[in-house]
């Protein structure tokens, strides 16, 4: 760089047209993966709303069941609540989904669809928090030693 000023500036605005790509990439594949949780969560939330809800509530207690059934896919997923989270990460921003790897996304969304059925066909909480847990265990086993998992997690990294 010191031969050419002219290249040591080439060199620069590459690097950030570079960093600049990478981020935008990397956004989008978190825009993604949050997109598809979404429209997962608004299946889940209906069957929830619809099985589990009786129209009386207040505004308030409907919130706790949805809080509640939120609950049982992270217990699933990741073996806590949110607020045990939080209590136990003060520090960092967001919530538990946010830090969760592709794969635990991948199968937090399909629990949410699973857990929708299993909310139509009137099983219990406490059993579907068994069903779900077993679920999330077996389908991570899949998916941290799927080949073609690992060349699309490599492609976006």
């Amino acid at each position: 760089m010191w031969i050419s000023a002219e290249f040591k500036v080439y060199l620069i605005k590459e690097f950030k047209r570079l960093k600049g790509d990478e981020n935008k990439r990397l956004k989008l594949e978190w825009n993604l993966q949050r997109t598809i949780s979404k429209i997962n969560y608004h299946i889940h939330t209906d069957a929830i709303k619809e099985n589990l809800i009786p129209p009386e509530l207040s505004k308030n207690q409907t919130q706790i069941i949805y809080a509640s059934e939120a609950d049982i896919l992270n217990m699933a997923m990741f073996g806590m609540t949110a607020k045990e989270w939080r209590d136990n990460n003060p520090d960092q921003d967001g919530n538990i989904r946010d830090g969760a790897t592709l794969e635990q996304l991948v199968v937090l969304s399909n629990l949410e669809s699973i857990n929708s059925v299993l909310i139509h066909q009137g099983i219990t909480q406490d059993k579907r928090l068994i069903q779900l847990n077993k679920i999330a265990i077996t389908q991570m086993r899949s998916l941290v030693a799927n080949r073609n998992f690992k060349k699309l997690k490599s492609f976006n990294e």
